[in-house]
C-alpha cells in the first residue's frame, strides 16, 4: 500500500506540472492621458504610474506593443469640466484625440476606452446630478444617454472596446443599441458590472482628477457586503450585451470573481486597482515584502480564481518578467 505524499519537486519539474501558467497576453495596462500637461506627470500615490500628454501615451502605447501585451485601457482629463461632462463626448476631446494618434501608429494594438463621466464632471460624480437641500442624486436616465453619446465617439475615433465603468442601470444595452445602430456592431463592450463602492479607489482619483466635490458614490456602487446582488448585477449586463464583464476591486473580492467565472463562463475581467497596487508599492519601499514576488502571486491567484483578464498597473513589468 502506498503512502500518499507530495512530491519534492525540482524547479523544471514544478514548471511542467503548474495549473496556472500566466501570460502577456492576460494584463491590459491602464493610462492616463491628460490635456492638462505638455510632459508626463508622476503620481505622487502611485509610484511608476504617469499622466501622459497625448504625444507621449502614443509612445508608451509603442511600447506597450512591443513588450507583448495586448490592450490598454484609456482614461481622460480635460483642460475644462462642467455639469454636462461635454468633454467626454466632444470630437477632439482627450480620449477621442489619444485614441486617433494611438491608432495610427499601432494599428494593432487593442485600444479600450473608460466610458463614464466622473473625470469631465465639475463635481466629480459619475453622472448628472440633483441636489435636494442636504441630499444629491444621480439622474440615471439622463447619465445614460451622456454615456451613449460618449461611447460612439470613442467608437468613431477609433476604439476597439468601450468599458462603461459607471454602474448605471440600463447603460449597457443602451450603448450596445447605440453602436449597432451607428455601424460600431464589431466594438466590444467591457462592462463594470460589479464595481463596488471601495476605499481602494483613492489614488486613482488623484490620477484622474475625480474626486467628489460633495458625497460619496455609494448610491450607485455596489455595497462591499453584497455578492448575491454582485451576481445579478452581472446577469442584467450579460443579457443587455456585455461581451465581457469584470469585477472591481480584485483582492478583497477574489470570491465574487470566482462566483462570477463559476456562474456564467463568460469572458471575465479584474481591475486590480490603485490602492492594492499602492500598499504593495509601499510595503515594497519599505523592504516589507519583495515587490516582484508579490505581484506574481497576486496575478496567479487572480487568474487561479477565473480571471481571463488582470487589469494592472503593473502590466509592464509583468511582460518584462514573464520573457526571463
Amino acid at each position: 500500500m502506498h503512502r500518499p505524499r507530495r512530491l519534492r519537486r525540482s524547479p523544471a519539474l514544478r514548471n511542467l506540472v503548474r495549473e496556472i501558467q500566466l501570460s502577456a497576453h492576460d494584463f491590459v495596462l491602464p493610462l492616463f492621458v491628460s490635456e492638462k500637461i505638455d510632459q508626463r506627470r508622476p503620481i505622487a500615490s502611485m509610484p511608476g504610474v504617469f499622466q501622459l500628454p497625448v504625444e507621449e501615451v502614443v509612445d508608451e502605447a509603442r511600447r506597450v506593443q512591443d513588450l507583448g501585451l495586448q490592450a490598454i485601457l484609456l482614461f481622460g482629463i480635460p483642460a475644462k469640466k462642467d455639469e454636462q461632462a461635454s468633454g467626454a463626448y466632444a470630437e477632439n476631446g482627450v480620449v477621442q484625440e489619444a485614441l486617433r494618434a494611438i491608432k495610427s501608429k499601432c494599428p494593432e494594438l487593442v485600444a479600450i476606452t473608460d466610458v463614464c463621466l466622473c473625470e469631465y464632471m465639475s463635481h466629480g460624480h459619475c453622472g448628472v446630478t440633483r441636489i435636494d437641500g442636504d441630499h444629491f442624486h444621480v439622474l440615471n436616465d439622463e447619465t445614460v444617454e451622456l454615456l451613449v453619446k460618449t461611447a460612439l465617439s470613442h467608437a468613431a475615433a477609433g476604439a476597439d472596446m468601450v468599458a462603461p465603468s459607471d454602474m448605471m442601470d440600463g447603460r449597457i444595452g443602451a450603448i450596445r443599441e447605440a453602436l449597432d445602430a451607428n455601424g460600431f456592431d464589431q466594438i466590444g463592450i467591457m462592462s463594470y458590472a460589479a464595481k463596488f463602492a471601495s476605499s481602494f479607489y483613492g489614488p486613482f482619483r488623484e490620477a484622474a482628477e475625480s474626486p467628489p466635490q460633495f458625497g460619496d458614490r455609494r448610491s450607485y456602487q455596489m455595497d462591499s457586503a453584497n455578492a448575491d446582488e454582485a451576481l445579478r448585477e452581472v446577469a442584467l449586463d450579460i443579457n443587455e450585451g456585455a461581451d465581457i464583464v469584470m469585477v472591481k476591486p480584485a483582492l478583497p473580492y477574489i470570491d465574487v470573481l470566482w462566483r462570477v467565472r463559476e456562474r456564467f463562463g463568460k469572458p471575465t475581467a479584474v481591475y486590480h486597482v490603485s490602492g492594492e497596487y499602492a500598499m504593495v508599492k509601499a510595503a515594497a519601499e519599505k523592504a516589507i515584502l519583495d515587490e516582484r514576488a508579490a505581484v506574481l502571486e497576486i496575478m496567479t491567484a487572480l487568474k487561479r480564481a477565473g480571471a481571463d483578464i488582470i487589469v494592472t498597473y503593473w502590466a509592464c513589468e509583468l511582460a518584462q518578467w514573464l520573457r526571463e
